[in-house]
């Protein structure tokens, strides 16, 4: 590498000790496609001599194989590593770089540009300190331009650089940049950015890169890398609430017992009191363990383990908290969400939350409004598509330990995962705790399930009906209870046609409406259950993930899925109703097997072939099946039954 510093040659540990106290700046840059962003970065390699000479030679080589500037060299492949970001010449992963000048020490994200990678983008500004916004100066603000200064803003960034680049393909015009800052900074009024600095640059020919450039007389600004190593982003490590996540319990053997995780903010020492989240506990730390040696204290971002002086049951996912001002618990969240999935945000559907070190089950039990990122206005909707931004409530299965993210980044912020493909689909803010989350508290009685089983002396179970409308759901489950009546059950079945008449009468049949109203029933089963009763619910519900929330909720054996399995073919002949007819004409939209998917159950406990049965047959299995399993009581015995 062409750059060096000569105290390398003179003192080697003193240029080790001063390149180790340098200070460092995490910084992104972003915004809409084709902008220049990765020539940006090039060229601040480039021009600080910051790139070594085998890595010149290659970009020297494929900036003539897949370069853009004829025989010049192309910056952007610096970190266009990907064989297909080079091909297509576009980025599309997040390319990280490290550097370091005299000044200071960098990381900086290169992230896309292109909207259905925004999910990208939000991945490298989640950690940085600076977002550098580089702008067309050709064709102004943009909308992936105001989507990334909203997640930006969002995630609590708060410098940004409006870099208004290519000025020379609009002559270093000064009414040009004058009026797209103009645009910008009146678009970024409502953002809550600390400061916003605007530079015109040519990131391909160095203007206003590392020094300022005669091209624009008319700037009186700073050059790019000026205001990059003097930009004051530090806070004080040591100040704010301590927190440490606890990631694992360090018991290696009898005689040491700790409890280990990187600090999120705040910071510690021996002797400092604590309290353990959720268990209320207390205790004070003996010792602040790391693998080269106990420390006398410890701050933000540093992995540590901590040893307390007394036992207290503390486990993974808890917080461990200083005493004046512990974090907060609650199930019950409003969020900021960006949704990162081609398939849409569902309210009802039950999603995987993974937090600082903890993953839970969540629902978005209501999306109240999403943002527009062009005027920030509230827009109506029930559902979130890729990269939009949304307001919504969030329901967890089990209280955490949170601060709202405007007062810590690290334990109020959340990414979504899907159950099923465990892929991230989402990230979002938690911005406070829901007044009745802890107003709201589950009411203990003194009659529980058991009681109400025994007094009918039978067990309570679910029989989920599932399969194509037509293959025969409700008849045989009208025949199922027939059965299970006469011989002295007490019995409930809920009809997906009769629910829509009354508790679900204000849902219609979208993807959203189909999640929420499985959702619903399967909350009115579980009431049922915990009265004793033998319930039959009779649904399409066409997804695995509803069937899936639905069997969680009752107690573990007592969820009998069944799969009416019948062809589509099949099922359209049986149609009495000639909905199917309707749908092939275009008459019914979202029509579960002609234009709205079935997923079919991959493990039911029972799967009922009624084209190779009679209805009669299929009822006498499941029968059968129920009394196999210990579900149903004989006559005989009705008098010595026991749940």
């Amino acid at each position: 590498m062409a750059h060096h510093d000569d105290l390398i040659a003179q003192d080697i540990l003193a240029y080790l000790d001063v390149q180790e106290n340098k200070s460092f700046l995490r910084f992104i840059t972003c915004g809409s496609v084709d902008d220049g962003k990765s020539t940006l970065i090039g060229r601040l390699l480039y021009d600080s001599k910051l790139i070594y000479e085998d890595q010149l030679e290659s970009i020297e080589r494929d900036s003539k194989k897949f370069g853009t500037q004829g025989e010049g060299i192309d910056f952007a492949l610096l970190v266009d590593g990907l064989a297909a970001e080079r091909e297509q010449g576009i980025t599309i992963d997040v390319a990280y770089r490290f550097f370091s000048t005299d000044k200071r020490k960098f990381i900086v994200a290169d992230t896309p540009g292109h909207e259905q990678y925004t999910r990208n983008m939000a991945t490298g500004a989640s950690t940085a300190d600076v977002a550098i916004l580089l702008i067309d100066a050709r064709h102004g603000v943009q909308v992936q331009t105001r989507r990334h200064s909203i997640i930006a803003s969002l995630l609590g960034i708060k410098h940004i650089v409006v870099a208004i680049n290519k000025m020379d393909l609009v002559d270093f015009s000064q009414s040009t940049f004058n009026k797209i800052e103009e645009e910008y900074r009146a678009f970024a009024q409502e953002l809550d950015f600390a400061n916003i600095t605007c530079i015109p640059m040519s990131a391909l020919n160095g203007d206003n890169i590392i020094d300022k450039s005669e091209n624009t007389p008319w700037y009186q600004g700073q050059s790019l890398m000026r205001f990059l190593e003097t930009v004051d982003v530090s806070e004080d490590e040591t100040k704010g609430n301590f927190r440490l996540p606890v990631q694992w319990v360090n018991r290696p053997n009898l005689d040491f017992r700790g409890f280990s995780g990187t600090i999120a903010s705040g910071q510690i020492k021996p002797g400092d009191e604590i309290i353990a989240i959720p268990s209320g506990k207390r205790s004070h730390v003996k010792a602040i363990v790391t693998m080269d040696g106990d420390l006398e204290s410890a701050q933000k971002h540093q992995a540590i383990t901590l040893t307390l002086t007394d036992e207290i049951d503390i486990s993974r996912g808890d917080m461990i908290c200083g005493v004046d001002n512990p974090s907060a618990q609650s199930d019950q969240f409003l969020s900021k969400l960006l949704w990162m999935s081609d398939k849409p945000l569902l309210p009802g559907r039950t999603y995987l939350m993974k937090t600082t070190n903890k993953t839970i089950p969540v629902t978005v039990t209501d999306l109240k409004h999403k943002i527009n990122v062009n005027d920030f206005s509230h827009e109506a909707g029930k559902t979130l598509a890729l990269n939009e931004v949304g307001v919504c409530n969030l329901s967890l299965d089990q209280a955490i330990a949170f601060d709202p993210y405007k007062e810590n980044r690290n334990t109020g912020s959340f990414i979504l995962i899907d159950r099923h493909s465990n892929e991230t689909v989402g990230m979002g803010l938690l911005d406070f705790s829901l007044r009745r989350a802890s107003n709201v508290v589950w009411q203990e009685l003194e009659i529980g399930q058991a009681e109400r089983a025994n007094q009918k002396r039978q067990k309570p179970a679910l029989l989920w009906f599932t399969g194509l409308s037509g293959s025969g759901k409700s008849t045989i489950a009208n025949l199922v209870e027939k059965k299970l009546f006469d011989m002295g059950h007490h019995t409930y079945i809920l009809d997906g046609d009769n629910v829509r008449h009354g508790l679900n009468k204000d849902l219609g049949f979208t993807e959203a409406d189909r999640v929420e109203n499985i959702r619903r029933v399967g909350e009115v089963a579980k009431l049922m259950t915990d009265a004793g009763l033998i319930v039959l619910a009779s649904f399409i519900s066409p997804f695995r993930a509803e069937r899936q929330m639905a069997r969680r909720l009752i107690d573990e054996g007592r969820f009998i899925e069944i799969f009416i399995d019948t062809s589509l073919a099949t099922a359209e002949k049986r149609d009495v109703k000639g909905l199917y007819a309707k749908a092939r004409r275009g008459e019914i939209k979202n029509f579960t097997g002609i234009d709205s998917e079935y997923q079919a159950p991959k493990n039911p406990e029972l799967r009922i072939a009624t084209e190779s049965m009679t209805a009669d047959e299929a009822a006498e299995k499941i029968v059968s099946y129920l009394s196999d399993q210990g579900l149903l009581r004989a006559r005989a015995s009705a008098d010595n039954w026991q749940i």
